[in-house]
């Protein structure tokens, strides 16, 4: 390389150095406040808050019980002979279950049917003795003390007849309770008993129990502090009761039970040991998809809220306290803090008690690139946003 090449290449790099200073002192000199180069307002996307009415409901645990339930017992003492059900199945109301050796019951129903029959032959002699004692009394032929006696007699005849009719209503009544019957229709368990076992009348053990599962009670218990809460909701006009809300119920498995349930009645007393008391709610079972002895949950409603917000909830932020605020976009377009009440959630979004109104614009989306204080371009969630002008700049 010559001297005129390196006078050359010297000239170039110390006009390349010149010419990158005086950029970077450009570039100091328009990144300052004021200077169109500022940082624009960030995009982000915003829930404006409308009242409307909000139905509000509580989750309460609960057990599935049978509507109804029949203990079978046997009324008279005997050797069980035969069983005339399957364990199981469905039975009808008066259906035979069980057959006890009746042959002396059947013997005592012969006897006591026998004494009935000498009863009315004894009534019929003496009914013919007094009437013919009677029409003698007239003419003098008899005495009016054996006209007495033989009417004394026809009225004991009348009460040895109804002594005897009694005596075989009750062998009757005791034939009967021979043959064991369903007091109710349902489904019935498994038999505690076989055949030949000694079954006592009104013994301790029930023989068979039957279940009525269509519809089923659902046993939910709820706690005091929560009743005396809605009661003050309701007191200050908060709170709207609008009748009686159907009960949705969720079975164990998270599925949503097809059936709505009915609030059957509330229970008066607090159970002490727990602060709690009962809630009865009867749903319709028809496919036995319930069984008694379910965990279930209970979605009760508990009234309306005629002015409710409702915020998304990823609109809501909590501190390390648990204190609640929101981030919303103020009158002048810039982001603002402000604290809210929140205590239950409406599905996927937070029921507002207090620190919003109608008319806010909550963000929710772009949370983590702005800060309070800083200009934003707002979106309607749900709503096309607008792409900025594009500026250009030499």
């Amino acid at each position: 390389m010559n001297l005129h090449d390196v006078r050359h290449h010297a000239v170039l790099l110390t006009l390349i150095c010149s010419l990158c200073m005086q950029a970077g002192c450009s570039r100091q000199q328009g990144s300052g406040p004021g200077t169109p180069d500022a940082m624009p307002a960030m995009p982000v996307t915003v829930v404006t808050l409308a009242a409307q009415p909000v139905a509000l409901t509580r989750e309460l645990p609960g057990r599935t019980a049978a509507f109804r339930v029949a203990e079978v017992r046997p009324q008279v003492s005997g050797i069980v002979k035969q069983r005339l059900f399957t364990e199981g199945a469905l039975v009808s109301a008066g259906q035979p279950l069980y057959q006890l050796d009746d042959a002396t019951y059947r013997a005592d129903h012969g006897m006591a049917k026998a004494a009935l029959a000498r009863a009315e032959a004894g009534l019929e002699a003496a009914r013919l003795r007094a009437n013919r004692s009677a029409s003698l009394v007239k003419t003098g032929l008899v005495s009016a003390q054996d006209n007495d006696n033989a009417v004394a007699a026809l009225r004991q005849a009348e009460a040895d007849v109804g002594s005897a009719r009694a005596g075989l209503d009750a062998a009757t009544v005791k034939l009967g309770h021979a043959r064991i019957k369903a007091p109710i229709a349902g489904r019935i368990g498994k038999s505690s008993v076989t055949e030949g076992a000694l079954v006592t009348a009104e013994q301790d053990a029930p023989l068979a129990t039957i279940q009525d599962l269509d519809p089923m009670y659902i046993d939910v218990t709820q706690s005091s502090a929560e009743l005396l809460q809605l009661r003050r909701e309701l007191t200050s006009g908060s709170l709207e009761q609008r009748g009686s809300a159907p009960v949705t119920i969720v079975l164990e498995d998270g599925t949503r039970y097809p059936q709505t349930g009915t609030l059957a009645f509330s229970d008066v007393t607090v159970e002490p040991t727990t602060g709690s008391f009962l809630l009865r709610v009867q749903v319709p079972n028809p496919g036995n998809a319930l069984l008694p002895g379910m965990f279930v949950r209970a979605f009760v409603g508990s009234g309306v809220r005629p002015q409710g917000l409702l915020v998304p909830q990823q609109g809501i932020a909590r501190d390390p306290q648990g204190n609640a605020s929101a981030m919303i976009v103020g009158a002048d377009g810039k982001v603002e803090v402000r604290s809210v009440q929140v205590s239950r959630t409406v599905g996927d979004k937070w029921l507002v008690d207090g620190g919003l109104a109608p008319g806010d614009r909550v963000i929710v989306e772009g949370l983590q690139k702005i800060q309070p204080g800083m200009p934003v371009q707002a979106t309607e969630a749900g709503a096309s946003p607008t792409a900025p002008a594009a500026t250009t700049k030499p």
